[in-house]
């Protein structure tokens, strides 16, 4: 399975999972610091108390394994769609079926995006291609070249827009592909079916559609970077109602350019995929920690500003499925990519997913298919003096 996530901190041995912490702690706190411009978070305390959210828990594994076409994913993204629908977004997916002992046939289709439709009647898989020969919704070019998913938003007469990445093979093993252009497809927002692809910023190798935050009709679109080795988020923002297609324009730290050369990092240590939502009157951003390799612990951090500066990070969960001292007890398991689901949000209660992988791709994802599925988490915020 092609995976950019496992490079999220870059490659190391399977044994480096060995010594992760694993205990996920009912509750942590930590001052915020918040600075940049006067909120209500400046300065304040910010407690999360966590767990699992068994509902959706309960229900996505139920379809997975018994629903007969998708059996698991990554990237985890949501939408609300018509009709009191939410999309589930996801980039490499599995479909077909799971074998009665939790097992998944080595031959099930593989395709690199799906969305999962949940509605009040349960859940349904969109891919495109047929059923024969399925294919993602944002299918590969004639050349091979495929795409993953960024945040969607919603676009101009109904349509969801939904940030690519492009990545072509450069050799034969599994981590021989790069990243060679950020692209933007367009749905149709009842089918979900590709209606255009055409070309996003891609001149400086920021990896643009990480998150993707809309404010009346200016959008803001976070990607990420890793100067100096650190991987660090970057923003970017349009204005006007077909949100991610108009003119786009870059913080360089003081203003709004033009020129994508001079963007800035507004925030070290984010992982491929987080989210910033508005929190309160300032901004709450969720992430996998990248401080550290194969990291377990989730945090956030708050501003005033959607540029930042952004606070110190909050653990909010540790991931209790990392390494040989794990729930799978698998020192080849790891987890990345956490990031909360604003829509889905009930007062300071937030809805966080975070995605599960493995190193052996011919093996353990087929040997279980639990692994390479998302975790749904809530966690409770208190913000105090």
């Amino acid at each position: 399975m092609k995976n950019r996530r496992i490079l999220a901190a870059g490659l190391a041995t399977a044994s480096v999972l060995a010594g992760a912490l694993l205990a996920a702690p009912a509750s942590a706190s930590v001052a915020t610091g918040t600075t940049g411009g006067q909120c209500s978070l400046t300065d304040k305390t910010l407690t999360a108390t966590a767990s699992i959210n068994e509902p959706l828990t309960e229900q996505f594994t139920t379809y997975a394994d018994t629903g007969g076409e998708w059996t698991g994913g990554d990237s985890t993204y949501s939408l609300p769609l018509r009709g009191g629908k939410t999309g589930w977004f996801f980039s490499d997916s599995f479909l077909g079926t799971v074998n009665p002992d939790g097992s998944r046939p080595t031959d099930s289709p593989f395709v690199n995006n799906s969305v999962v439709v949940q509605t009040s009647k349960g859940l349904s898989t969109i891919t495109g291609g047929t059923p024969d020969a399925p294919a993602g919704i944002i299918p590969p070019e004639p050349d091979g070249k495929w795409y993953w998913i960024g945040n969607p938003t919603p676009g101009e007469k109904h349509t969801v827009q939904v940030p690519l990445l492009q990545f072509e093979k450069t050799g034969p093993n599994p981590f021989d592909f790069r990243w060679t252009a950020n692209r933007l497809a367009t749905l149709d927002d009842e089918t979900l079916q590709l209606q255009s692809i055409i070309d996003l910023p891609s001149a400086t190798g920021i990896n643009w559609g990480s998150w993707t935050l809309q404010e009346g009709q200016t959008t803001y679109i976070y990607g990420i970077a890793d100067p100096e080795g650190v991987r660090s988020s970057y923003v970017a923002r349009t204005e006007g109602k077909d949100a991610l297609a108009e003119d786009w324009t870059f913080w360089n730290g003081t203003d709004w350019v033009a020129d994508e050369a001079a963007a800035v990092p507004v925030v070290p240590y984010v992982a491929n995929e987080f989210s910033v939502a508005k929190f309160r009157d300032g901004y709450l951003l969720v992430t996998q920690d990248t401080s550290e390799l194969f990291s377990t612990r989730i945090v956030a951090r708050t501003s005033c500003s959607p540029t930042g500066p952004f606070s110190e990070p909050v653990e909010l969960y540790r991931t209790p499925e990392t390494g040989a001292l794990g729930s799978y007890g698998d020192a080849d398991i790891f987890t990345y990519n956490a990031h909360e689901h604003p829509q889905l949000r009930q007062g300071d209660k937030l809805l966080v997913t975070y995605n599960v992988n493995t190193f052996d791709n011919v093996g353990d994802v087929y040997d279980d298919a639990s692994i390479y599925r998302p975790r749904f988490i809530d966690v409770e915020l208190e913000v105090s003096e």
